[in-house]
């Protein structure tokens, strides 16, 4: 390394956020923009260790090569470090964004002292090539003549395309909504990623051959089976959208939304500025409750701040994490401790508390005369290891409480891929109602028939999205040519790819 003493030299020192009385009145992302000093520094935290985890399978699904481009921005050769970047992740300002970092939780550093900040210093990379014009439409030199679909706009299928255009087929997406980008155009709010830093990618792709369709919902508006008469090959990467739902009494009731309902209309009307009428949901004025954690429940609570909510609960079933990683929590696996992300910080600079209440289990929605939610009746538990060490969940007797409620947002994650193109194709599913294919291989039990992402692996991060729609790419390759000169995931471009 560059600083071989750097991490024994330099703190810990994340990038800041705006400070959130300032950013809840606003959409804009909420990252400031760090110095190159100090980003030079943090790059020279990272150690010269014999096996970095951070890029390993307990780190990062897409084998970033995290010393490296360390390294390089401790040197200040920031062009090197985004080439560097680029051959493993096809969008690293998506990751750098969004993605929780696995990466820093395997670090080698943090067995010791905080980790390196890996997330920091990549989004930090991508941003400085986008400014300086090094990232540019590259086209392929050659085409092939094949044709692929893509069904499905999200970070999979955006992956995919981008892999099987470098390879010189004709790529075409389709995606149901009026624009491309699936959860990271609707999914993820503007204050974590920018829309302007999704399309601009759109934009290249588009550049370089890419074909888009909007407003097109593969099984209602043109059927799977024509699409596999048209195309040599088609990848389903349409995610997991079925969402988790809370049928308790008065779930009726007008007030209660899913979560990405929500995110959806925030974005249509806020961001993009679309006129939704009736049909936008707001938080303005209502006491709001969501229901669940993880990144979904944290963007309902900074949206719902933006609105200008009167009130902000934030209801957990599970006990709070620790503070510091528990003795069945060792490194390298992903630390389950307690963090305060930016919606629970911004919550608390404006109502004084954390939002979170945990250990709580939903009963019923209380419901108005005129069908309207006015609340919701909650209980306490508790966790209790049962004789089989299995974890065992019961009522806190006397714990009963009646919250008041005009808005509840569900954020309890997805249950699986909707079925209406398995259907329509006689595709297998497993038994979690996902399209069946072996990860690695991606093709399903109809030939010529892929699949990838949330679809193929269940509810996931976008870096492994990101991991599963190169490695859907490369075996299509494979399917169509007989080999493959696109990296498989954990491989650059230049390692040998023959198919085997």
């Amino acid at each position: 390394m560059g600083k071989p003493t750097g991490f024994k030299e330099f703190d810990r020192e994340k990038v800041a956020w705006r400070l959130p009385v300032i950013r809840i009145n606003d959409y804009d992302e909420i990252y400031t923009e760090p110095k190159t000093e100090h980003l030079q520094r943090q790059g020279a935290r990272c150690m010269d260790c014999g096996v970095p985890f951070c890029q390993s399978a307990t780190g990062c699904p897409i084998d970033n090569l995290i010393p490296e481009w360390n390294d390089l921005v401790y040197n200040n050769r920031w062009k090197e470090a985004i080439e560097r970047l680029h051959k493993t992740n096809n969008f690293p300002e998506f990751t750098g964004r969004v993605c929780p970092a696995p990466c820093e939780g395997s670090c080698v550093l943090g067995i010791t002292n905080p980790p390196v900040t890996i997330k920091n210093i990549e989004n930090a990379i991508v941003d400085r090539a986008w400014e300086e014009g090094w990232i540019v439409a590259e086209p392929p030199e050659q085409r092939t003549g094949k044709k692929v679909a893509v069904i499905g706009s999200g970070p999979a299928g955006l992956t995919a395309a981008d892999q099987l255009n470098k390879a010189g087929h004709l790529v075409t997406v389709y995606e149901r909504a009026d624009r491309i980008g699936g959860l990271l155009q609707y999914g993820i709010p503007n204050m974590k990623l920018s829309k302007k830093a999704v399309q601009r990618r759109v934009d290249k792709m588009t550049e370089e051959g890419v074909t888009f369709k909007t407003g097109v919902n593969v099984g209602v508006d043109v059927s799977p089976k024509e699409l596999q008469s048209e195309f040599d090959a088609v990848l389903l990467a349409c995610g997991a959208t079925k969402p988790r739902d809370l049928p308790i009494p008065g779930r009726e009731a007008k007030g209660v939304h899913f979560a990405m309902d929500f995110l959806t209309s925030n974005t249509k009307q806020r961001v993009h500025s679309d006129n939704l009428g009736a049909e936008f949901i707001s938080a303005e004025g209502k006491d709001v409750i969501v229901i669940g954690g993880g990144d979904t429940g944290t963007d309902c609570i900074g949206t719902s701040l933006r609105h200008g909510c009167r009130s902000m609960v934030n209801f957990e079933l599970l006990p709070q994490p620790p503070a510091e990683r528990a003795d069945d929590n060792p490194w390298p696996e992903w630390p389950r401790i307690f963090r305060v992300d930016y919606g629970h910080e911004e919550a608390e600079a404006k109502f004084g508390k954390d939002p979170r209440e945990y250990q709580i289990l939903s009963k019923e929605y209380l419901v108005d005369d005129e069908g309207k939610l006015k609340g919701i009746k909650t209980v306490n538990v508790e966790w209790t290891k049962n004789d089989e060490g299995g974890w065992q969940m019961a009522e806190v007797e006397g714990s009963e409480k009646e919250w008041p409620a005009q808005l509840i947002l569900l954020a309890m994650g997805f249950l699986g891929p909707e079925q209406t193109v398995a259907e329509s194709l006689g595709l297998e599913t497993d038994a979690r109602s996902n399209f069946q294919a072996e990860h690695g291989k991606y093709a399903t039990n109809i030939d010529g028939v892929f699949a990838a992402g949330d679809c193929r692996r269940g509810q996931s991060l976008v870096v492994w999205a990101i991991n599963e729609g190169r490695g859907a790419a490369r075996a299509i390759d494979i399917f169509l040519e007989g080999s493959s000169n696109l990296p498989a995931p954990g491989q650059t471009m230049g390692t040998s790819m023959a198919a085997v």
